[in-house]
């Protein structure tokens, strides 16, 4: 076990994780307990759906680009917020990473429209049960590292990963040219 939480932490996909949902994903831990678990959602990974389209009540709060982003692969039919705040009393909102925190979408977006800046709606999360993620992270699925408010709610999410791991010192930077296709390299 860790023993720390990784909460306001990002995950951020290794090559030797591979194809599928996860491939070169980033992933900003919104919960995390020895208890429980964990549960995130994925940053880099913006469906086709418009947040106009799927609730529109939020839309005009809507982060750029302004479309639902599919957070994970466990309850894809629920809805997951991350706002950034001006002030950290809005109703609802729990903090994450520095003014961004997670926001109870049961709200009135008009009644928060004074303290919230912008928000990004997930279809759905990444969930870990007790260990999972500990175990995970030991095998080398995943680089933990700082998030930054910046990361959560940025407009590149194509390019997230790779600015993620180029930011980073050390060895985790060299990552960020790991070809797609290592057979090409």
């Amino acid at each position: 076990m860790i023993g720390t939480s990784l909460k306001g932490q990002l995950l951020v996909a290794t090559p030797a994780l591979g194809d599928g949902i996860f491939d070169r994903s980033v992933v900003l831990i919104i919960e995390h307990d020895d208890t429980e678990g964990a549960f995130g959602v994925v940053l880099n990974r913006p469906s086709t759906t418009d947040v106009e389209g799927a609730l529109p009540e939020w839309a005009r709060l809507a982060a750029s680009p302004a479309v639902v982003f599919v957070g994970g692969p466990v309850s894809p039919e629920a809805a997951i917020c991350l706002a950034r705040v001006s002030r950290a009393e809005a109703e609802g909102w729990i903090p994450v990473v520095g003014t961004v925190g997670a926001l109870d979408l049961s709200q009135d977006p008009d009644l928060l429209a004074a303290a919230v800046d912008e928000v990004r709606l997930f279809a759905g999360y990444a969930g870990w049960t007790r260990g999972q993620l500990e175990d995970e992270i030991e095998a080398g699925a995943w680089f933990v590292v700082d998030a930054t408010e910046g990361d959560a709610l940025n407009d590149d999410p194509d390019s997230l990963w790779q600015r993620v791991l180029r930011r980073q010192r050390g060895h985790l930077a060299m990552f960020a040219a790991f070809p797609r296709d290592p057979t090409t390299n």
